[in-house]
């Protein structure tokens, strides 16, 4: 039950990362940006609006409540200078005092009004105090008519500490209100530094599985591209890199597989060329077939054979004879990049046998150059009383001496449009047929097969047969 847990859970895994995967190098790295980019301005927002929030506690505390308290403390000192000259006035009687007690009067007025301007609460508190401050100014102001001063003192005295207390009243609330704001501004700090730590903490832990994620995707699929060169290098091409990713590392993992493809496909091309002429061998030569065969393409397979080649190489030597069969081979390479096209096609099956494809219409022309150029070729290679008496004399298979002719060439033709070849098989048997039938005649012959669906009707000779003598 574990396991398969387990296993659902690995599932529901490849199933998150699976897009991920598909997205190429540059998206990925941008989308791993992109998110911490975006934690970043998280971070910041957050911050700015916790600043914010701070700044205007702040300013309430600095430019409402510090500033409450200083004009309340302001008005408390002016009520006692105001006291104190009232009692210097009951004392003296002296005009100039009062005079003083009106200034203090005057200085009160105008710290109430700069304490009606502040916003909130205290402007209900600013309107009781002035009302207050009117009700003691009034008392001031009958004190001088009184001739018992100090009786009619103690209602002023009385009015004072009224408005002293409520003044104290608005002081304290504005204390109470400062030492809140500045709790709350130490719960928002320490709230907004551990917010912060775990958005920066997750954000780290986000950036640093992002960065695994993405470095490892890319290197896993470098090695696994590493790892390929290196087989491949050793020679097995079969093996195919476990790239997944649709990314520009899956596109190169999907040429290379193809690349690996070709390699293997030239290196068997190469180790079946012939190692005298470096033409393709008997495997390239019988996919040629096949393809052409089954492209159902109109072509014609030439099949070319040596006459008395045998005999040649037993009396000029191995070596000689090798060089004829290579300059056979350069001979039909020349004339085919003359008169072919790039469609055509030339292999060595072995020995002094080879085979060229060509299309229909033009193997009469390139069979024709190549019978031509051979015979003036091949002259070349005999010595002048063998060319004077027209044949060499050497050994049969049997070890009887015997007179073989100058060497001459002899080519079967098969051809798509007029046989029924259905394969490669087939085309052999025919060909076979034909080069028995071309080696009967004399000369450097052309033979091809004239049968219809595969009717009995022999090959016919329909190139100019090139006597030699």
């Amino acid at each position: 039950m574990a396991e398969k847990e387990k296993q659902d859970g690995f599932s529901r895994l490849k199933k998150l990362v699976h897009p991920f995967s598909s997205l190429s190098i540059v998206r990925k790295i941008f989308y791993g940006y992109i998110s911490l980019a975006l934690l970043i301005i998280i971070i910041s927002a957050f911050t700015l609006s916790r600043l914010e929030k701070l700044n205007v506690l702040s300013g309430d505390i600095v430019k409402r409540d510090s500033r409450v308290i200083e004009i309340t403390e302001g008005m408390t000192d002016n009520l006692s200078a105001q006291e104190l000259f009232a009692r210097r006035y009951i004392i003296l009687n002296s005009p100039d005092i009062f005079t003083l007690v009106k200034s203090r009067s005057r200085e009160f007025k105008r710290l109430a009004d700069e304490l009606q301007v502040l916003p909130g609460e205290y402007k209900a508190f600013a309107g009781r105090i002035a009302s207050l401050h009117e009700e003691y100014d009034r008392l001031l102001d009958e004190l001088p008519s009184y001739s018992v001063k100090e009786e009619y003192y103690s209602k002023i005295h009385q009015k004072q500490i009224d408005l002293i207390w409520f003044l104290k009243e608005v002081s304290d609330n504005a204390r109470n209100a400062q030492h809140k704001k500045i709790r709350m501004t130490e719960r928002i700090g320490a709230r907004a530094v551990k917010v912060a730590g775990v958005i920066c903490g997750a954000g780290i832990i986000l950036s640093i599985s992002a960065a695994l994620l993405i470095t490892r995707n890319i290197s896993r699929s470098v090695n696994q591209l590493k790892h390929a060169t290196e087989e491949i290098s050793a020679g097995r091409f079969e093996y195919i890199p476990d790239i997944r990713n649709r990314d520009e590392l899956g596109e190169l993992a999907h040429a290379f597989t193809e690349m690996a493809k070709r390699l293997k496909e030239l290196e068997e091309a190469y180790l079946d060329k012939n190692p005298l002429t470096r033409l393709p061998g008997g495997i390239a030569i019988e996919k040629e077939i096949i393809k052409r065969i089954a492209s159902g393409t109109p072509a014609a397979f030439c099949f070319a054979d040596l006459d008395n080649f045998k005999a040649y190489n037993d009396r000029y030597s191995y070596a000689r004879g090798s060089g004829i069969i290579m300059a056979t081979a350069r001979i039909i390479e020349k004339v085919i990049s003359e008169t072919g096209t790039r469609e055509d096609f030339i292999g060595h099956i072995g020995g002094d046998d080879y085979m060229f494809s060509t299309a229909p219409e033009r193997y009469p022309l390139i069979c024709n150059a190549v019978i031509k150029h051979f015979d003036i070729m091949v002259r070349g290679h005999y010595d002048q009383e063998d060319l004077k008496r027209g044949h060499i004399i050497s050994k049969n298979r049997q070890g009887q001496e015997m007179r073989f002719p100058i060497m001459t060439i002899s080519i079967a033709v098969v051809n798509s449009l007029n046989s029924a070849v259905l394969d490669h098989i087939r085309l052999g048997e025919i060909a076979a047929e034909l080069k028995e039938y071309a080696k009967s005649l004399p000369g450097s012959v052309c033979v091809a097969d004239r049968r219809q669906d595969g009717g009995p009707e022999e090959g016919k000779v329909i190139q100019f047969p090139t006597k030699t003598g």
